[in-house]
């Protein structure tokens, strides 16, 4: 079943889109926070987003840019400013195709059956995390935050990976050795310390200082961002 993100502000189109194509057997996910189109499109992590250009806060080229920052996820735009500007402007901000509205149901249903078969056929799709408006690519092991994206070393990347997959929980020091080095039998537990003190510098450059908290004994945890402020 493929997963399908809707960022459309209008309800009933929502509505209308969203159960059209869930008899079509698709799992479609309708946008919440138009704020934060990019920590719903982490989560959810959808094949398809069906992206409009007039939203709130930001519209629909900014959020295309911001996706395509951290993924090769199809995106078709649906949209009433179908002038050949927008179009244009459509495709070079990243977009696969567009469609006028208002469109036929089924016309829709077309082209998003054509761009999955194009998507999908020989490649598979790029999976993210996110938390806290930060964003793991886990296909080329870059971070983006604040619109800055930039790449960890394998090691650095793979702890983080593990700490954002438990968010919300402590993971033990062995756990994380286990995954990262399953084949060294006798790896010294001050690797670990080492690589993680090299994430956590890393992470300071990057304006996420204290990002990793240390639970004395037993392992580390991601910290939430109201936990700093007190």
């Amino acid at each position: 079943m493929y997963r399908i993100l809707l960022v459309e502000d209008d309800g009933t189109i929502c509505e209308r889109i969203s159960n059209h194509l869930q008899r079509w057997g698709y799992e479609v996910e309708s946008v919440k926070d138009f704020g934060n189109v990019l920590a719903d499109f982490a989560r959810f992590n959808p094949q398809l987003v069906l992206m409009d250009i007039g939203l709130p806060f930001y519209n629909g080229y900014y959020w295309c840019g911001e996706i395509r920052k951290i993924s090769q996820v199809p995106i078709l735009f649906i949209s009433s400013a179908s002038d050949n500007m927008n179009i244009v402007m459509a495709v070079n901000m990243g977009g696969d195709d567009f469609v006028a509205k208002p469109f036929d149901l089924d016309v829709l249903s077309a082209k998003i059956q054509a761009i999955l078969r194009r998507a999908y056929s020989f490649q598979g799709q790029a999976s993210v995390l996110e938390y806290q408006g930060i964003v793991l690519n886990l296909a080329d092991m870059s971070l983006l935050y604040q619109g800055k994206r930039s790449g960890l070393s394998k090691n650095e990347f793979r702890i983080l990976q593990i700490l954002f997959e438990n968010a919300g929980n402590t993971v033990t020091r062995e756990s994380i050795m286990k995954r990262l080095w399953d084949n060294e039998c006798f790896v010294d537990d001050n690797t670990l310390t080492v690589n993680v003190n090299r994430l956590r510098k890393s992470l300071e450059d990057n304006g996420l200082k204290d990002l990793i908290q240390t639970k004395k004994g037993v392992g580390y945890q991601l910290l939430r961002q109201e936990q700093k402020g007190g």
